[in-house]
Order: C-alpha cells, then structure tokens, then sequence
C-alpha cells in the first residue's frame, strides 16, 4: 500500500483536473523517500505519484484511481503509440514517443529514431516506474535498443547502443543525428511540422537560418526550392552535420553555405543584405521564472535584428522553446520588435507543438513552443 498524505483543500480542484504535479511547499511534514509511491488527498480529489526529494515539484502524478500497474503502464504506452501511428505510416521514423506529463507518464521523455529510442528522465523518483514503462515499449514496438541519455552519453537500457551516428526520415527528407553528442536526444524533433512550414514557404527566396544548429531547416527551405541558404551557428561541428545532411538530400555547396559566428553578434552587424526569408530558433533562453524578463529582452533584440535582414515583402519565420514565455507574451515582444525595426508585419501563419508533443487540457506549463511566420512588408 503507498503512503498517504492529506493535502490542503485549495489543491483539489486541481488534483481533481489531472494536474500532474505537487510543489513541495504544499506537502505536510512526512518520511517519505525518493521513488515511493504515495496516495495524495485533497478535499475528495485524490491521486497516486512518486515522490522526489529533490527540486520544486515534490511528487509527480500518474493516476487518479489506483496505484499503476503493469496492465495501467501498458496501455498508456499503447495510447501514446497510437497517437503517432500516422507518422510512422507517412514515411516519418524519427518522433517524439513518450512525451511525458503529456502522455500522462511525467517526467520521462521518449523519443524514437528509426529502430532506436531514447529516453531522458527528468526526475530521480519516477525511476520506480521505468521498468514497466520499458517493458510495455519493448512489447509494443519492435526496437533493437533502448538507451538513456544522461550527462556522460548512453548507457543502454534494452538491446543494442546506437551507433555514433544514425540516418532517419522526416517527410521525406533524410537527417542526420548523433545521439551520442547531439543536442537534446539526437535532433530537435520538436520543429518537424515548422520545418515543413518553412519547406511550403521557400520556394525561389534566398534563406537565412539563424541557430542552424544540424541544418534541419536548412534542408527543408532547400527541398522547397529556396535559392540559397546561409546557416549561421556558434557550433563549428553542428554545422559541419548541416553540410553533410545538405548533400545527403541531394544539394550541392553553391546552394547551401556555413557561418561560425555568435547569432547575437553576427545580427548587430551592418545588414548588408535582405533575405527573402530568415529562421530564427534560438535556444531556450531561460530556465526558471526569475529569468523571463531577460528571455523576452533577448528575444525582442533577436528579432529586431532579424527583421533588419529580411527584404520587403519577405517572410520571418521567429520561434521560442521557452517555456517561461507564454504564447502571449511572445507576440508581444515580436510585434514591439517590428516597431523597433522600423517595419509593418503581418502574422500569417502561427504554430505550437506537434502531435507528438501533445498538452494536457489542464497542464498549461507543457506547452513550450511557439512559431510566428510574419510577412514584412515597407518600413513605416
């Protein structure tokens, strides 16, 4: 039987909900211990999580009825396979599987890559779940390895270890990714529908892809019949990646070209030439609340300085993964940077997170992405 803890009365509505998580400001005093399940209380709102003694979010929910089981870990895994189904029919065998609090597993990340999956686990007490989650995986889905990617590399958990470097399929492009080394699990798997985007868009503009990182939108603007594509990125071996996945697709070196240079840096810059469109996706840039009037700053002075090098009439396809920003806030600060750009903009198509990516209705802080693409029109 888990242990139980009685929570305060203004905790049952969202219990009640399916909020999958408990602050540890909000648990009484008690002796539990990193990976214990327990039985949490709230008014007549009740759940079963895993406790972390570590961090802000104390304890992690998996279900509002019983204690999960192997049969209840199974069939989450079979409904998060479900939901991907037409990716892998559609020729797309790199995704995000498992996407933790959104696929009512919290803090486990799995993500797939052809026969291979990788996993990230993002808090030492759901540890006691990672057993049977493996095991429904490996029964649902044919795969030669199941690793886990932590701060010394992968260490395997099922089968085979990747090798260094594997080719996967992404509507029909073919991309590169280092599992090994890579940022996040490999690729960021996140952007395959903006990269689809920026494909429809490109067709006869001259691109330019700040924070290129591995070239992924690189290739799609090339596959949409882009012209030429600058991808400009700090890291000298990611963009080394983005030349090889470029002529892996079938493009040659006059249409695609590399810069080593800190994005910051490089958009303060004279602006000696317009783009018919530029990409921006930076990095998260901040990481707890305290940090967000700095992120929106950051992100407004990117995007001035992108705005300055599209052409009028041209596209500015703007992202953010920070979760800190709210998709809100993110128009915002775009539209103040058009202003301080001196242009008009129209907002002409906006995304969020993929299908596999998906939110919990009552889970606001599991969307992290946002997309603008804007058309530049005269200075004003």
């Amino acid at each position: 039987m888990p242990k139980m803890l009685s929570l305060g009365r203004e905790l049952e509505r969202p219990i009640a909900a399916g909020h999958p998580w408990v602050y540890r400001d909000a648990l009484p005093r008690h002796t539990l211990e990193t990976g214990e399940w327990v039985r949490v209380e709230a008014g007549r709102a009740m759940a079963h999580g895993l406790y972390d003694a570590e961090g802000a979010i104390a304890v992690r929910l998996f279900s509002r009825l019983l204690e999960p089981d192997r049969d209840w870990f199974s069939a989450r895994v079979q409904e998060a396979t479900l939901l991907r189904a037409g990716l892998q029919q559609a020729g797309t065998d790199a995704y995000r599987l498992i996407y933790g609090e959104g696929d009512g597993l919290p803090g486990i990340v799995v993500d797939r890559y052809g026969r291979q999956a990788v996993l990230k686990v993002y808090s030492q007490g759901v540890r006691t779940a990672l057993p049977q989650i493996l095991k429904a995986l490996t029964t649902a889905l044919d795969l030669r390895g199941v690793s886990e990617r932590g701060e010394t590399g992968l260490e395997s958990r099922y089968g085979q270890l990747p090798p260094p470097e594997l080719t996967v399929n992404e509507n029909g492009l073919r991309l590169l990714a280092n599992l090994h080394e890579g940022q996040k699990t490999g690729l960021f798997l996140d952007q395959r529908d903006n990269r689809a985007t920026v494909r429809r868009i490109a067709g006869g503009l001259d691109v330019l892809n700040l924070f290129s990182y591995n070239g992924g939108f690189s290739v799609a603007a090339l596959a949409g019949g882009a012209t030429r594509v600058l991808s400009v990125d700090l890291a000298a071996p990611a963009l080394r990646d983005a030349e090889r996945t470029v002529a892996l697709n079938g493009f040659g070196d006059e249409q695609h070209e590399t810069l080593t240079a800190d994005v910051f840096d490089y958009l303060a810059g004279d602006a000696a030439h317009g783009y018919g469109l530029v990409v921006c996706d930076p990095p998260s840039l901040a990481h707890a609340k305290r940090s967000r009037h700095a992120a929106l700053r950051a992100y407004r002075r990117l995007n001035v300085g992108a705005l300055k090098r599209v052409s009028p009439g041209g596209m500015l396809a703007t992202s953010s993964c920070t979760a800190q920003v709210s998709p809100e806030a993110f128009r915002q600060v775009v539209a103040e940077a058009t202003a301080e750009a001196g242009v008009r903009a129209q907002i002409v198509h906006e995304a969020g997170h993929p299908l596999d990516h998906p939110v919990p209705a009552n889970f606001p802080e599991g969307r992290y992405l946002k997309f603008l693409v804007l058309r530049v029109l005269e200075q004003v």
